[in-house]
């Protein structure tokens, strides 16, 4: 992105994302309304966006919103086929290797989230190093309780922003939490007011920019040694799990009980299914 488009958006990719440069914070807004369910393609177009605002010496900060109802509610599996599903247990998933170059972008990302933020879509927020929440945010590593390891890296970085505890909680329970135990637990760090989400994220971003860009670039660098490294082996590991776990009839219960809004109803199944 050059000087030149810095006060307008750059439409990408049937308007999936939304890149727009106003000085020297950009906003990347996830543009799938309502939900803003992901996929490879998306992914990979925000990767992408970011590679390219990483090599823009005007940008300093980057948000990262969404318009519609939801953040992103993850993964749509009900419009998947089956044969999307059915992995080679030796391989990152694609989309999970894209969450790699998230990880791997080198400027400070502020996550604006204004609704539910679900399953991949924690994920992703969880690839921010701050969010921003309003008070009508909700969010659910709700993995398990579709019958499925956790996805997109949380399995790594739940555990490293709110301790093994409250992670385990979370990802155990598939529990839809507030804004508010969000915040209490440290898994969101600003509280908007009502109205308020994505200027407030604009504020702390703004603030950022203000220090020196290769000072807070330096310093960030430090304080994520080892993180991608961890995402990466993190992301592995749930790429075989899952590749195994969704051939289940778990699985499929899971999400027909989610479709039909409903608790599930899950039986044991044999050790291998899981890949303990």
């Amino acid at each position: 992105m050059t000087a030149a488009s810095s006060e307008s958006a750059d439409v990408l990719a049937a308007d999936a994302i939304l890149v727009k440069l106003e000085g020297s914070v950009a906003t990347i807004e996830l543009n799938r309304p309502p939900h803003n369910f992901f996929d490879l393609a998306m992914v990979e177009l925000l990767a992408d966006a970011l590679d390219r605002l990483e090599a823009d010496s005007q940008c300093r900060v980057v948000i990262l919103a969404a318009g519609g109802k939801s953040f992103c509610a993850g993964a749509d599996f009900n419009s998947r086929p089956d044969s999307d599903r059915i992995r080679n247990p030796n391989k990152t998933l694609p989309v999970y290797q894209e969450g790699i170059r998230l990880m791997r972008f080198a400027k400070p990302l502020v996550a604006a989230i204004h609704g539910p933020c679900v399953g991949g879509g924690l994920g992703l927020a969880m690839c921010a190093d701050f969010r921003v929440a309003a008070p009508e945010a909700r969010f659910s590593a709700n993995f398990n309780r579709i019958g499925v390891h956790p996805g997109f890296g949380l399995s790594f970085t739940l555990p490293r922003v709110l301790g093994p505890q409250h992670a385990a909680r979370l990802l155990y329970t598939g529990q839809r939490i507030d804004a508010a135990e969000a915040h209490r637990i440290g898994l969101v760090d600003v509280l908007a007011t009502p109205g308020q989400c994505r200027e407030e994220a604009a504020a702390l971003a703004h603030e950022i920019a203000l220090s020196s860009p290769w000072a807070v670039q330096s310093t960030r660098a430090t304080l994520r040694a080892g993180l991608v490294e961890g995402f990466r082996q993190a992301v592995a590991r749930e790429s075989e799990v899952q590749a195994y776990q969704m051939r289940s009839p778990d699985f499929k219960e899971g999400v027909r009980a989610m479709t039909e809004r409903r608790v599930p109803r899950f039986e044991d199944r044999p050790k291998e299914v899981g890949r303990d």
